[in-house]
């Protein structure tokens, strides 16, 4: 025997190695768990990416996948109320990261803190409006990465830490089928993803990584009488989910095969676009007052373009006439740096560069040389139909800009035989409207009588308004049909046969049109060369559509040193009295309201897992999942009524606080047709505030007629009992006075005093003296409804009246009518006021 300092070391002593390969066992068998959660989330990624002008953001979805999965499978050991705050940490780092990296890419002007501010505000609804192919932009990675990292941690802990793997999958499923529907119709169908992720599912549920899995049969201590009914409940249980897998599968599945074929709904049409101001809707008028300005100096521009004349750059595109003005009718979608591309027609096409600073130029059209396909240094809104761009924001002085353009001039040995378009597609820029004055007519079948082939019809409207027409600086503004009759036909000696390049292009247009010629007025800059564009620069020139050739600029105008020949030697129309230069205003219909549309658990999870932290992981995702639909429909509420309050100009956010109004109406359960009068419809909204406040105080509604009347009868049937006070009204706080609250004879709806004749503000005791009668219901005002129809009705009779503090009175006064309405609903249904989805698609 060896003692003391003689014994010699204890040798290490290796573990077995069949401990050794269980642990690589245990690891392998635990890995396809993670795996397939890291798969399924980055597929989401590869759905969505399709709409995207390129990879980053499945990239960027990717990381996050990888890095949420990983986050819990480090984190497995520490308690799982601190995984989240950890895993929540490891997001913002990785989020403000490829926040920094899309800024980069896309050379977003202003710093990274304002950046990502306005990600964080705008993100949704960006999403949602940008032109696809979506650049990836921080405003437009943010939602997918942040969603793409909470679906990743909240499968892994249910996934993993309690052991409910399929539970685990649906976040992951939930993200998938989100990208699917932000997708729609805009990408082909996703066939082999959605295999990807059906097969990473099988992968998870089969793969034989479950908790207790390596452990012992829970049900070998069991008496064998005792294991064998366990074990028969358990293949009972199996049976009974498999047969309720199959018959559900038998039931859904002809339903779900028949949507194969049909055509997603595209989420972007819930979503208003940027627009124009109505100054930018028709630029042409502008034309005028450009030329009284000939020296304000607008834009500077350098070129870089092939040997040749400056390229003409454009500003606007109108294509719809209404035979009072010619009108934009674009919608605009946010872009990036990089535009669609369009197949170029037959002919040249060269690449035009240029560098635009904005000096005097105001309102939101951006201008560009035709076709623009990429722009850096501004945020910009693209109309791919007429190839013109807006900047949202808004134009200021020093905003500096470059566009690349695809400048296309078209084979001019094409145009002798080209054939012109009919039909649906073209029938925008074919309509003439009512109301063309026989001269105009007349006129335009004899410019065609021996012109057959489009092209020399074109050509014959061109040479006859530049040999007979005089271009001038001090002709009035104005293009509806009385203006273009009077420079076609009115005297010289009275100021007819006079006009700017307003009248000229506009002649054209409606001429071109009468012979059956697809045209439109193109609003733009014809600059010298390098420097200064000045509003003498400013021009408007019709263009004519040929099949197979594209879009082609005419250009009426005189030359500079010909004597123009007097209309009459060529054409005498019928004697005319000369309208006035002034150009009548438009009449608007009002708005029509369109009509309403008849809207157990087994014990132990194992591994100590306890039943309560299953069902407060499964109840924080089902909270978030729900609270997330929820925030969403009430920003996208919240996006619809600011839009509709303030934005635009004075008439259209009347019309907007107008259709808040109704929209409350129908969710109140009221709605009015479009067959009633604006008054009428105020007086419908009086009777359904006072129905509801009155209901709201006795519990109960009184049941109006087919026509949404009161009952007849008792004037005082089905309301409150009480005398002829001051008129208290019933209801929730809020009075039907002059104000939001109630005071002695205005009727408020909080508890009054006697004389006042308030009604209890709970609703629970008998009224005070001075309930209203049926026939005083009626009459009582309800504050902004009147004045909202009556500046409705100045819109509709008297356009381009209206001031901005008289739009801003009708937008508070919609919010006060609405928040009163919503206020006399039970509490129940107020909590679901906001987030009621009907006003995202009605008007749509």
């Amino acid at each position: 025997m060896v003692t003391g300092t003689d014994a010699p070391l204890a040798a290490p002593v290796a573990p077995p190695a069949d401990d050794r390969g269980g642990r690589a066992l245990r690891v392998l068998r635990a890995t396809p768990v993670p795996l397939a959660l890291v798969v399924q989330v980055a597929l989401a990624g590869v759905v969505l990416g399709r709409v995207y002008a390129d990879d980053l953001l499945t990239r960027l979805m990717l990381g996050a996948a990888v890095g949420s999965v990983l986050v819990s499978v480090a984190a497995r050991r520490l308690p799982s109320w601190l995984v989240a705050p950890v895993s929540v940490a490891a997001m913002t780092g990785w989020t403000l990261f490829a926040l920094h990296l899309a800024a980069r890419r896309a050379a977003l002007p202003g710093g990274f803190a304002e950046v990502a501010v306005d990600a964080a505000r705008n993100g949704i609804p960006r999403l949602l409006t940008a032109m696809i192919p979506v650049e990836p932009t921080p405003d437009t990675v943010l939602v997918p990465l942040v969603a793409a990292w909470l679906a990743g941690l909240t499968g892994a802990e249910v996934a993993m830490r309690a052991g409910r793997t399929l539970l685990g999958f649906l976040p992951a499923a939930l993200l998938y089928a989100g990208a699917l529907y932000v997708v729609g119709p805009n990408a082909d169908p996703a066939v082999w993803p959605s295999v990807a992720f059906a097969a990473a599912v099988a992968l998870g549920l089969v793969a034989p990584g479950g908790r207790g899995a390596n452990g012992p049969d829970p049900t070998a201590a069991l008496a064998p009488e005792v294991r064998t009914a366990v074990r028969a409940r358990l293949v009972a249980g199996t049976a009974t989910g498999v047969a309720v897998v199959v018959g559900l599968a038998a039931l859904l599945g002809p339903a779900l095969a028949a949507q194969v074929d049909e055509r997603p709904v595209d989420p972007r049409r819930y979503v208003e676009p940027p627009r124009v101001e109505s100054l930018d809707e028709n630029p042409l008028i502008r034309i005028s007052g450009w030329a009284l300005n000939p020296d304000q100096k607008l834009l500077d521009v350098t070129t870089r373009a092939p040997a040749g004349p400056p390229p003409r750059i454009r500003l606007a595109v109108l294509s719809d006439y209404d035979g009072v003005t010619w009108r934009v009718g674009a919608t605009y979608r946010n872009a990036g740096r990089v535009l669609p591309a369009t197949e170029p027609g037959p002919g040249t096409v060269d690449t035009v560069r240029q560098e635009i600073t904005v000096a005097d130029l105001t309102g939101r059209l951006l201008p560009a040389v035709a076709t623009p396909r990429e722009v850096t240094g501004a945020r910009v809104a693209y109309d791919p139909t007429t190839g013109t761009l807006i900047r949202p924001e808004g134009l200021g002085p020093g905003l500096r800009y470059t566009v690349t353009s695809l400048r296309e001039r078209p084979d001019a040995g094409l145009l002798a035989t080209a054939d012109v378009p009919s039909g649906d597609e073209v029938a925008r820029v074919l309509r003439v409207p009512d109301g063309t004055p026989e001269p105009m007519r007349r006129l335009a079948a004899q410019l065609a009588e021996d012109n057959g082939a489009p092209y020399a019809r074109a050509t014959a409207i061109e040479q006859f308004l530049a040999e007979h027409y005089r271009v001038v600086a001090d002709a009035p503004s104005g293009h509806a049909y009385p203006n273009l009759s009077f420079f076609l036909f009115g005297p010289r000696n009275g100021g007819g046969q006079r006009g700017t390049s307003e009248q000229f292009a506009a002649s054209f247009a409606v001429l071109g049109r009468l012979t059956g010629l697809p045209t439109r007025v193109v609003v733009g800059f014809s600059p010298r060369g390098d420097g200064p564009v000045r509003a003498a620069d400013a021009l408007a020139w019709p263009e004519v559509f040929f099949s197979g050739v594209g879009w082609v600029p005419f250009d009426p105008l005189p030359r500079p040193d010909e004597e123009p020949r007097p209309v009459e030697e060529d054409f005498r129309p019928p004697k005319e009295e000369p309208p006035p230069s002034e150009a009548p205003e438009p009449t608007v219909e009002p708005t029509a309201t369109p009509s309403a549309v008849a809207a157990p658990g087994s014990g132990d999870t194992g591994r100590g897992v306890s039943r309560w932290l299953l069902v407060t992981v499964a109840g924080l995702v089902s909270s978030l999942l729900v609270g997330a639909a929820l925030a969403t429909l009430v920003g996208l509420r919240r996006a619809q009524a600011r839009a509709r309050l303030g934005r635009g100009d004075p008439g259209e956010r009347v019309a907007g606080a107008w259709r808040q109004v109704t929209d409350a109406l129908r969710l109140a359960g009221r709605p009015v047709g479009d067959d009633l009068a604006a008054t009428e419809v105020a007086a419908r909204a009086r009777q359904a505030l006072a129905e509801a406040r009155a209901a709201l105080a006795r519990g109960t509604a009184p049941t109006p007629d087919r026509t949404g009347a009161l009952p007849t009868g008792d004037p005082t049937a089905g309301w409150p009992e009480g005398g002829d006070g001051a008129g208290g009204w019933p209801g929730s706080g809020e009075g039907a006075g002059d104000g939001p609250v109630g005071d002695g004879a205005a009727g408020g709806g909080a508890a009054g005093d006697g004389a006042a004749g308030g009604w209890p503000a709970d609703g629970g005791a008998a009224p005070l003296a001075g309930a209203p009668t049926g026939t005083a219901l009626l009459a009582a005002p309800v504050p902004g409804v009147d004045e909202l129809a009556r500046l409705l009705n100045q819109v509709a009779f008297a356009p381009g009246t209206l001031t901005g503090a008289e739009a801003d009175r009708a937008a508070a006064e919609a919010v006060s009518y609405v928040a009163a309405l919503r206020a006399a609903r039970p509490w129940w249904r107020r909590l679901l006021w906001s987030i009621h989805p009907g006003p995202l698609r009605w008007h749509r």
